[in-house]
Protein backbone atom coordinates (compact mmCIF):
# COMPACT_ATOMS: atom_id res chain seq x y z
CA UNK A 1 0.00 0.00 0.00
CA UNK A 2 1.37 3.70 -0.64
CA UNK A 3 1.08 5.45 2.70
CA UNK A 4 1.98 8.71 1.57
CA UNK A 5 -0.70 8.78 -1.25
CA UNK A 6 -3.34 7.49 1.39
CA UNK A 7 -2.54 10.04 3.85
CA UNK A 8 -2.83 12.70 1.12
CA UNK A 9 -6.73 11.40 0.22
CA UNK A 10 -7.27 11.87 3.87
CA UNK A 11 -5.93 15.07 4.20
CA UNK A 12 -8.28 15.91 1.31
CA UNK A 13 -10.84 14.05 3.28
CA UNK A 14 -10.13 16.24 6.65
CA UNK A 15 -9.76 19.68 4.33
CA UNK A 16 -13.20 19.59 3.39
CA UNK A 17 -14.95 18.08 6.57
CA UNK A 18 -13.11 21.16 8.71
CA UNK A 19 -14.44 23.60 6.03
CA UNK A 20 -18.22 22.67 7.50
CA UNK A 21 -16.61 23.10 10.99
CA UNK A 22 -15.50 26.21 10.15
CA UNK A 23 -18.69 27.41 8.58
CA UNK A 24 -20.64 26.08 11.42
CA UNK A 25 -18.52 27.94 14.01
CA UNK A 26 -19.69 31.62 12.47
CA UNK A 27 -23.32 30.22 13.14
CA UNK A 28 -23.49 28.26 15.87
CA UNK A 29 -26.14 27.89 18.33
CA UNK A 30 -25.57 26.86 21.77
CA UNK A 31 -29.03 25.82 22.37
CA UNK A 32 -28.34 22.68 20.27
CA UNK A 33 -25.76 21.01 22.71
CA UNK A 34 -26.36 18.15 23.96
CA UNK A 35 -24.94 16.12 27.15
CA UNK A 36 -23.17 12.46 26.80
CA UNK A 37 -22.09 12.81 30.57
CA UNK A 38 -21.00 15.07 33.30
CA UNK A 39 -19.07 17.83 31.36
CA UNK A 40 -19.04 15.93 28.20
CA UNK A 41 -20.88 17.74 25.70
CA UNK A 42 -21.47 17.63 22.03
CA UNK A 43 -23.13 19.11 19.65
CA UNK A 44 -24.80 18.41 15.81
CA UNK A 45 -21.29 19.84 14.27
CA UNK A 46 -19.55 16.67 16.27
CA UNK A 47 -22.05 14.22 15.05
CA UNK A 48 -22.38 15.62 10.89
CA UNK A 49 -18.32 16.00 10.74
CA UNK A 50 -18.17 12.52 11.54
CA UNK A 51 -20.37 11.44 9.47
CA UNK A 52 -18.79 13.08 6.54
CA UNK A 53 -15.39 11.89 7.41
CA UNK A 54 -16.97 8.13 7.86
CA UNK A 55 -18.50 8.41 4.64
CA UNK A 56 -15.68 9.29 2.74
CA UNK A 57 -12.94 7.66 4.47
CA UNK A 58 -14.87 4.22 3.31
CA UNK A 59 -14.57 4.72 -0.26
CA UNK A 60 -10.52 4.53 0.56
CA UNK A 61 -10.25 1.31 2.42
CA UNK A 62 -14.09 -0.12 1.97
CA UNK A 63 -13.33 -3.46 4.05
CA UNK A 64 -11.68 -1.06 7.09
CA UNK A 65 -13.44 -0.89 10.76
CA UNK A 66 -14.03 1.98 12.68
CA UNK A 67 -13.65 3.41 16.36
CA UNK A 68 -15.53 6.67 16.67
CA UNK A 69 -16.28 9.44 19.55
CA UNK A 70 -19.79 10.24 18.34
CA UNK A 71 -20.33 6.68 17.06
CA UNK A 72 -21.81 7.35 14.09
CA UNK A 73 -20.34 3.85 12.96
CA UNK A 74 -19.11 1.40 15.18
CA UNK A 75 -17.65 -1.35 12.55
CA UNK A 76 -14.48 -3.99 13.46
CA UNK A 77 -12.47 -4.20 10.55
CA UNK A 78 -10.01 -7.42 9.66
CA UNK A 79 -6.54 -5.44 9.05
CA UNK A 80 -7.59 -1.72 8.80
CA UNK A 81 -8.96 0.62 11.41
CA UNK A 82 -9.62 4.45 11.56
CA UNK A 83 -9.84 5.62 14.95
CA UNK A 84 -11.72 9.43 14.43
CA UNK A 85 -11.84 12.49 16.53
CA UNK A 86 -14.53 14.58 14.67
CA UNK A 87 -13.87 17.73 16.69
CA UNK A 88 -11.52 17.17 19.30
CA UNK A 89 -11.97 20.56 21.60
CA UNK A 90 -15.88 20.45 21.34
CA UNK A 91 -15.79 22.59 24.82
CA UNK A 92 -13.48 25.21 23.23
CA UNK A 93 -15.88 25.54 20.17
CA UNK A 94 -18.81 25.55 21.91
CA UNK A 95 -17.41 28.35 23.62
CA UNK A 96 -16.03 30.12 20.86
CA UNK A 97 -12.36 29.46 22.01
CA UNK A 98 -10.46 29.07 18.96
CA UNK A 99 -8.56 25.89 19.79
CA UNK A 100 -10.52 22.75 18.05
CA UNK A 101 -9.89 20.30 15.36
CA UNK A 102 -9.73 16.74 13.68
CA UNK A 103 -7.93 13.82 14.35
CA UNK A 104 -7.62 10.52 12.00
CA UNK A 105 -5.73 7.85 12.23
CA UNK A 106 -5.24 4.72 10.70
CA UNK A 107 -3.91 1.55 12.31
CA UNK A 108 -3.40 -1.78 10.13
CA UNK A 109 -2.96 -5.08 12.49
CA UNK A 110 -2.61 -2.90 15.03
CA UNK A 111 0.39 -0.74 14.59
CA UNK A 112 -0.22 3.00 13.28
CA UNK A 113 0.37 3.78 10.08
CA UNK A 114 -1.11 7.55 9.17
CA UNK A 115 -1.76 10.16 11.55
CA UNK A 116 -3.86 13.36 10.48
CA UNK A 117 -4.46 16.58 12.87
CA UNK A 118 -5.98 19.53 11.28
CA UNK A 119 -5.97 22.66 13.88
CA UNK A 120 -9.02 24.49 12.19
CA UNK A 121 -8.00 27.82 13.56
CA UNK A 122 -4.51 28.46 12.31
CA UNK A 123 -5.21 26.02 9.46
CA UNK A 124 -2.53 23.95 10.89
CA UNK A 125 -2.43 20.90 8.90
CA UNK A 126 -0.12 17.95 10.76
CA UNK A 127 0.41 14.84 9.23
CA UNK A 128 2.66 11.56 9.35
CA UNK A 129 2.57 7.90 7.70
CA UNK A 130 4.59 4.84 7.69
CA UNK A 131 7.67 5.19 5.82
CA UNK A 132 7.72 8.89 6.16
CA UNK A 133 8.50 11.68 8.19
CA UNK A 134 6.16 13.89 10.27
CA UNK A 135 4.72 17.17 8.75
CA UNK A 136 3.26 20.87 8.81
CA UNK A 137 1.22 22.16 5.92
CA UNK A 138 4.06 19.96 3.92
CA UNK A 139 7.00 21.07 5.88
CA UNK A 140 8.82 18.75 7.84
CA UNK A 141 8.81 18.89 11.64
CA UNK A 142 10.74 18.00 14.80
CA UNK A 143 10.48 17.49 18.61
CA UNK A 144 12.24 19.88 20.48
CA UNK A 145 15.98 19.68 21.62
CA UNK A 146 15.60 21.03 25.28
CA UNK A 147 17.48 18.97 27.52
CA UNK A 148 15.61 19.46 30.70
CA UNK A 149 12.03 20.28 32.36
CA UNK A 150 13.72 23.90 33.64
CA UNK A 151 14.30 25.39 30.15
CA UNK A 152 10.91 23.06 28.68
CA UNK A 153 7.52 24.26 28.56
CA UNK A 154 4.81 21.44 29.41
CA UNK A 155 1.02 20.93 28.38
CA UNK A 156 -1.37 19.25 30.36
CA UNK A 157 -5.01 18.44 30.39
CA UNK A 158 -7.67 19.07 33.52
CA UNK A 159 -9.92 16.01 34.43
CA UNK A 160 -13.41 17.35 33.64
CA UNK A 161 -15.59 14.55 35.23
CA UNK A 162 -13.53 11.64 36.96
CA UNK A 163 -11.96 13.76 39.67
CA UNK A 164 -10.77 10.62 41.74
CA UNK A 165 -7.63 11.27 40.94
CA UNK A 166 -7.87 14.99 41.16
CA UNK A 167 -5.32 15.49 44.31
CA UNK A 168 -2.68 13.57 43.39
CA UNK A 169 -2.71 15.30 40.08
CA UNK A 170 -2.36 18.88 41.03
CA UNK A 171 0.53 17.41 43.27
CA UNK A 172 2.02 16.56 39.95
CA UNK A 173 1.24 20.02 38.43
CA UNK A 174 2.56 21.95 41.17
CA UNK A 175 6.04 20.09 40.81
CA UNK A 176 5.59 20.84 37.16
CA UNK A 177 4.67 24.35 36.90
CA UNK A 178 7.42 24.92 40.04
CA UNK A 179 10.38 23.04 37.65
CA UNK A 180 9.40 24.32 34.01
CA UNK A 181 8.99 27.32 32.18
CA UNK A 182 5.32 26.85 32.71
CA UNK A 183 2.40 24.56 31.93
CA UNK A 184 -0.20 25.02 29.24
CA UNK A 185 -4.08 24.00 29.11
CA UNK A 186 -5.13 24.53 25.84
CA UNK A 187 -8.22 21.63 26.22
CA UNK A 188 -7.46 19.41 23.07
CA UNK A 189 -5.63 16.47 23.52
CA UNK A 190 -4.74 16.32 19.81
CA UNK A 191 -3.35 19.81 19.51
CA UNK A 192 -1.04 19.55 22.37
CA UNK A 193 0.55 16.15 20.99
CA UNK A 194 1.02 17.59 17.50
CA UNK A 195 2.52 20.56 19.05
CA UNK A 196 4.83 18.65 21.05
CA UNK A 197 5.85 16.99 17.75
CA UNK A 198 6.74 20.18 16.39
CA UNK A 199 8.77 21.56 19.19
CA UNK A 200 6.46 23.75 20.57
CA UNK A 201 5.96 22.12 24.04
CA UNK A 202 8.35 19.91 25.13
CA UNK A 203 6.52 17.22 26.57
CA UNK A 204 2.21 16.67 26.91
CA UNK A 205 0.98 14.18 30.09
CA UNK A 206 -2.66 13.45 30.86
CA UNK A 207 -4.77 10.94 31.72
CA UNK A 208 -8.15 9.34 31.43
CA UNK A 209 -8.00 9.87 28.02
CA UNK A 210 -9.95 8.17 24.85
CA UNK A 211 -8.20 6.57 21.56
CA UNK A 212 -9.76 9.32 19.51
CA UNK A 213 -7.97 12.00 21.59
CA UNK A 214 -4.37 10.27 20.91
CA UNK A 215 -4.50 8.07 17.79
CA UNK A 216 -2.95 10.13 15.36
CA UNK A 217 -1.08 12.73 17.66
CA UNK A 218 0.99 10.07 19.30
CA UNK A 219 2.04 8.26 16.17
CA UNK A 220 3.02 12.10 14.54
CA UNK A 221 5.24 12.17 18.23
CA UNK A 222 6.88 9.55 17.67
CA UNK A 223 7.37 10.34 13.48
CA UNK A 224 8.97 13.86 14.64
CA UNK A 225 11.91 11.85 17.01
CA UNK A 226 9.16 11.53 20.18
CA UNK A 227 8.74 8.98 22.94
CA UNK A 228 5.37 8.09 23.75
CA UNK A 229 4.64 6.08 27.25
CA UNK A 230 1.73 5.56 30.00
CA UNK A 231 2.73 6.94 33.16
CA UNK A 232 4.88 3.58 34.57
CA UNK A 233 7.11 3.95 31.36
CA UNK A 234 5.58 1.24 29.60
CA UNK A 235 4.16 1.41 26.19
CA UNK A 236 0.35 0.36 27.23
CA UNK A 237 -0.75 3.82 26.67
CA UNK A 238 -3.97 2.48 24.60
CA UNK A 239 -5.67 0.30 27.66
CA UNK A 240 -4.55 2.35 30.69
CA UNK A 241 -5.22 6.01 28.40
CA UNK A 242 -3.14 7.85 30.01
CA UNK A 243 -0.15 9.44 28.20
CA UNK A 244 2.75 11.14 28.29
CA UNK A 245 5.05 12.33 24.84
CA UNK A 246 8.19 14.21 25.11
CA UNK A 247 11.01 15.06 23.26
CA UNK A 248 13.07 11.88 24.59
CA UNK A 249 15.65 14.03 26.07
CA UNK A 250 12.59 14.84 28.99
CA UNK A 251 11.44 11.52 29.65
CA UNK A 252 13.40 10.17 32.28
CA UNK A 253 12.96 13.50 34.31
CA UNK A 254 9.46 13.76 33.54
CA UNK A 255 8.69 9.74 34.19
CA UNK A 256 10.63 10.31 37.76
CA UNK A 257 7.98 13.44 38.96
CA UNK A 258 5.12 11.11 37.55
CA UNK A 259 5.79 8.34 39.61
CA UNK A 260 5.46 9.98 42.30
CA UNK A 261 1.96 10.52 41.97
CA UNK A 262 0.59 7.90 39.95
Amino acid sequence: MNYELLCNKVISIVKLTGNFIRKESMQFDASKIEYKGLNDMVSYVDKTAEQKLVQNLEKLIPDAGFITEEKTISREGKNFIWIIDPLDGTTNFIHGIPAYGISVALYENGLPVIGVVYELNRGEMFYSYRGGKAFLNKKEIQVSVNPDLKSSLLATGFPYYQFDKQAQYLKLLEEMMQKSHGVRRIGAAAIDLVYTACGRFDAFFEYNLQQWDFAAGCFIVQQAGGEVFDFSGGNDYFTKREILATNGKLTAETLEAIKRYF
